[in-house]
């Protein structure tokens, strides 16, 4: 249990974090070498990142360094400024919608959070995944997860609009030598070069998925959700669930498409905070976290099954 002394640190802390993220931004500087690109410089398969739902996390913004990486590899990765329909979605082959919000919630990281997206455009992305494209759904704490959920539960997901956070201080390393990270496609890679033994998330949300799904990150009884009525605004008040079994990330074959979803969005990028900090793939604690992000485009583009 978290004493009232130990919570107003947390609560100091996380108040502290809010005030940074106007100086979060993407880390330009980082250049990972890339050894064995899947394809010829840009030759691969159109990756298109949505811009059109006033997402946190933009082509040439936060996550520049996404798509550098990716680039890197021979992807040819645009913006996606249109709603989602069945000709703006025929554009590419691997869609990544990274931390939607409603507009509501540009300025207002406080409930309610309404869906990012209209019923249409959820339906129009179902068809398109069911008809053989790839959906790669970020959505990190709260709020981004209430501006998706109804997003993810057409796929069978449930969302938890919160914070997943650790009881106890420490980073957040998930590995397979502690049962918390699966031994799967996402994980092995093409070759021995491309094994994942441990990923390093930066908070985020935790949620269920459907029995078709297969985990990637499972938490333990080590974490908690917490679900503020306002992001970050935290007291002995607060309502919390115990995080243990749920997940962090997931992926499934959906018709002939194929679908990851992960709780975080700060461990497939690499960022800043006011210039000093770095965090995300710059973490020198996230080395394979870069990897980490190749395999799933490459399980998503079909290359890994």
């Amino acid at each position: 249990m978290i004493t009232m002394n130990k919570a107003m640190v947390i609560i100091f802390s996380l108040v502290f974090s809010i005030s940074l993220n106007a100086q979060q931004v993407g880390d330009h500087t980082f250049d990972p070498v890339i050894n064995n690109p899947v394809y010829p410089k840009e030759k691969g398969s159109i990756v298109l990142i949505d811009e059109a739902h006033v997402n946190f996390h933009t082509l040439e913004g936060r996550f520049q360094p996404f798509a550098n990486v990716l680039k890197k590899d021979g992807y040819v990765v645009k913006a996606s400024k249109d709603p989602f329909t069945e000709e703006s979605l025929s554009r590419g082959k691997i869609l990544v919608i990274a931390n939607a919000l409603n507009e509501v919630n540009l300025q207002n990281w406080k409930l309610p959070t309404p869906s990012a997206f209209t019923d249409e455009e959820i339906k129009t992305v179902v068809t398109w995944v069911k008809n053989g494209g790839s959906l790669f759904l970020i959505a990190d704490h709260m709020p981004f997860p209430g501006s998706a959920e109804e997003l993810a539960a057409a796929f069978g997901f449930k969302f938890y609009n919160g914070f997943c956070m650790k009881k106890e201080s420490g980073k957040d390393i998930f590995s397979k030598k502690k049962g918390t990270l699966s031994d799967c496609g996402l994980t092995t890679g093409r070759s021995d070069n491309e094994r994942i033994p441990f990923l390093q998330t930066f908070t985020g949300q935790a949620f269920e998925i459907p029995e078709e799904a297969e985990a990637v990150v499972t938490l333990n009884d080590e974490y908690e959700v917490l679900l503020p009525e306002e992001a970050w605004q935290f007291d002995k008040n607060t309502k919390r669930i115990s995080a243990n079994n749920l997940v962090q990330g997931a992926y499934m074959k959906f018709g002939k498409g194929r679908l990851v979803i992960f709780g975080e969005a700060a461990m497939f990028t690499a960022q800043t905070q006011r210039g000093q900090r770095k965090f995300g793939l710059s973490a020198p604690s996230a080395k394979h976290n870069v990897q980490f992000l190749l395999n799933t485009i490459h399980w998503l583009d079909g290359i890994i099954e």
